[in-house]
């Protein structure tokens, strides 16, 4: 399969010397990963177009409670390819396959609820392979996983477990990230030792990069320090004073981010904003702006 390296330099829109984040250079196979100021993923630009382009439906919540079918039809009728859901608002994973299907779109993920309950995540998996998802993505913990670095270490456990059974149902299992995973804890990032006792190959990164930022993390030290693990991301900007804002109205270098997708292992580009000004509005100038973005 050719990567989207490979696909750049055919198109022969390639030039080095990309700069994320104040990180530059070019990994050499073989060596060590390093720091973010090391390694630079790929350090390569061009014209080609990022994608394929995802919501998360999150975003407009309430317009899918006013009409899950209608909703998909207008994201999609923006551009959107994929869309990630937060609940099926009252309908059943066949009924979602079906509109799906009808509005052409395609959904890679769902968020679910850190449940290890037997019955419950037996259910949880059954739906989401119904309504056609690949990975199934742990939203948020609650504070009681998330105590000191040995509950951190107990939550990697569970979540290696989960994944276990989801790959044997055919799914991918992954975690969402908020801005509490970059606390210290015993001088440790709470994120790196769960990153560290949790099987990568079963337990892979949404990486929200709104949120890793807002918690002082730096997301290309990240990609460096868990190379390959993070399939999906989270597209949200930040304003200089922290708030959220849509997509290419705040200050986070996305052209630069994007550099670092071979590293990363980026292939799903989910757009989210928690608290728009506007559903639609919001989403569409996102569009507008990844759209034309040049990576």
């Amino acid at each position: 399969m050719v990567n989207r390296r490979e696909a750049l330099r055919r198109m022969g829109g390639l030039a080095a010397g990309a700069v994320a984040l104040g990180c530059t250079g070019e990994t050499v196979p073989g060596e060590d990963s390093g720091e973010a100021s090391d390694v630079a993923g790929s350090g390569e630009v061009g014209t080609m177009p990022l994608q394929p382009l995802g919501v998360q439906l999150y975003t407009v919540r309430s317009e899918m409670e006013n009409g899950v079918e209608r909703t998909l039809e207008r994201v999609a009728a923006i551009g959107y390819e994929e869309v990630e859901f937060a609940g099926y608002f009252g309908r059943s994973p066949t009924e979602i396959r079906a509109m799906l299907a009808s509005t052409g779109l395609r959904s890679p993920a769902t968020h679910i609820q850190p449940t290890f309950e037997t019955d419950a995540w037996a259910r949880i998996l059954d739906d989401a392979s119904e309504a056609g998802h690949e990975y199934v993505v742990v939203a948020s913990i609650p504070t009681s996983m998330r105590t000191d670095l040995d509950a951190w270490r107990r939550t990697a456990e569970a979540m290696t477990g989960a994944g276990e059974r989801a790959r044997a149902a055919g799914l991918q299992y992954a975690y969402h990230n908020h801005d509490f995973e970059f606390i210290e804890m015993d001088g440790r990032v709470a994120f790196d030792v769960f990153c560290e006792e949790s099987d990568p190959d079963l337990v892979q990164i949404e990486l929200d990069l709104y949120w890793i930022i807002h918690g002082g993390g730096d997301p290309v030290a990240f990609f460096n320090r868990w190379p390959g693990r993070i399939p999906l991301v989270h597209v949200k900007d930040r304003t200089a004073a922290g708030e959220m804002a849509d997509v290419g109205a705040g200050v986070i270098d996305w052209a630069g981010l994007f550099q670092h997708i071979d590293r990363a292992g980026m292939k799903h580009f989910i757009v989210e904003h928690d608290r728009p000004d506007g559903a639609f509005r919001s989403i569409e100038a996102s569009f507008r702006y990844l759209s034309e973005l040049e990576i």
